[in-house]
């Protein structure tokens, strides 16, 4: 039963913590290779399953951290309806939990929201094993400080997410994808241009000379965003979007062979394109580009020219050094702040995030 599990999970963080022990989170293991590397006993949140309510009218679900991403999906799909943030699943295995933990979103993150826009609750248990509940299951029930928000991206280091509560979005009436030749400045021009427009875009990728851009919603609206855009008609074009988003995709699929490391490069939509040594993959209307990369020098390039740029860079895969870019002193203490707050012992992944967590 679920309330067994989480009264397993709050027994194993008490001993834990007496004796200050490291633990691991694990769900699925779809993102173990996501962030700093971290050690300790293994926190198994998969006994932790299953949709606890779901009111397709309310476009409310709320579902057990260890569910798997394509079980909720599935559930969702059945009643026409979706995960607006588009969560990766990195081929299987992917849980609810580790979506909202890693807080990372697919290809329809820029026109419909981010992870931590849709959470609506949370329930978790704390470093000292206490259970705590946040947020609720209807639209309206945030006062204060939004600490289910807070918990997405957080990567586990501040509690054991054991229930989400999401909204979800009508699926949309009609869907098609374009593609076009042009070069990466144009292609950075264009999107940023058409965003601006009443359109119904809902993705965009640019590799290798094309630029891919996905239309989603009302049967009228789409046909009118395709006779404006022009370009061809892509087939099997959601395939290509579950490829980009899960990174099975051939681009990603090479760089994992070649070990090279993956950067995530976030900066503002409207930067010029760079060549940075090595092709591109260009994402989410230009502010998200990815770069297959090596670490030291190169790596600090990266982020100098990302930090320059309006945004951060990140090791997402393949690497051994630093992950994530260095924070200011004063973001780094506030960090530490909410670490001692949530997990006064740092037994939960610790250092995933950042050495001094």
């Amino acid at each position: 039963m679920a309330d067994a599990a989480v009264a397993q999970i709050q027994d194993q963080i008490r001993a834990a913590a007496h004796v200050q022990r490291a633990l691991r989170i694990r769900g699925g293991g779809s993102k173990d290779f996501y962030g700093r590397r971290s050690t300790g006993d293994v926190v198994d949140m998969r006994a932790l399953r299953g949709v606890v309510a779901y009111e397709p009218g309310e476009l409310v679900v709320t579902a057990k951290a260890g569910t798997p991403l394509a079980e909720l999906e599935t559930v969702l799909d059945e009643a026409q309806q979706m995960l607006p943030f588009e969560p990766p699943g990195f081929g299987g295995g992917a849980t609810l939990g580790g979506a909202v933990a890693a807080g990372l979103s697919g290809p329809r993150r820029p026109y419909a929201g981010a992870v931590r826009d849709f959470v609506l609750g949370v329930r978790v248990v704390d470093g000292t094993g206490a259970a705590l509940a946040f947020g609720g299951r209807v639209m309206k029930n945030v006062a204060g400080f939004d600490v289910s928000r807070l918990m997405t991206g957080a990567l586990g280091t501040l509690g054991v997410l054991t229930e989400v509560s999401l909204k979800c979005l009508p699926r949309p009436a009609a869907e098609l994808s374009l593609v076009r030749e042009c070069s990466a400045d144009e292609a950075i021009r264009l999107v940023n241009e058409w965003g601006g427009q009443p359109l119904p875009l809902s993705a965009t990728c640019y590799l290798d000379g094309a630029l891919w851009v996905r239309l989603s919603g009302a049967a009228s609206a789409v046909a009118a965003g395709r006779a404006a855009l022009g370009g061809d008609e892509a087939s099997d074009a959601p395939s290509f979007w579950r490829s980009v988003r899960d990174q099975t995709h051939p681009y990603f699929a090479t760089l994992g062979a070649r070990n090279v490391p993956l950067w995530r490069l976030s900066v503002r939509s409207t930067t010029p394109f760079r060549d940075l040594g090595g092709d591109q993959l260009i994402e989410w209307g230009g502010a998200l580009r990815w770069l297959g990369a090596a670490e030291g020098a190169e790596g600090e390039r990266l982020r100098a020219w990302a930090r320059a740029s309006g945004g951060h860079a990140t090791c997402f895969r393949g690497g051994s050094g630093p992950v994530f870019q260095a924070l200011s002193p004063s973001l780094l203490l506030l960090h530490q702040r909410l670490k001692h707050v949530f997990d006064p012992h740092a037994i939960l992944n610790r250092g995933r995030l950042y050495p001094e967590l």
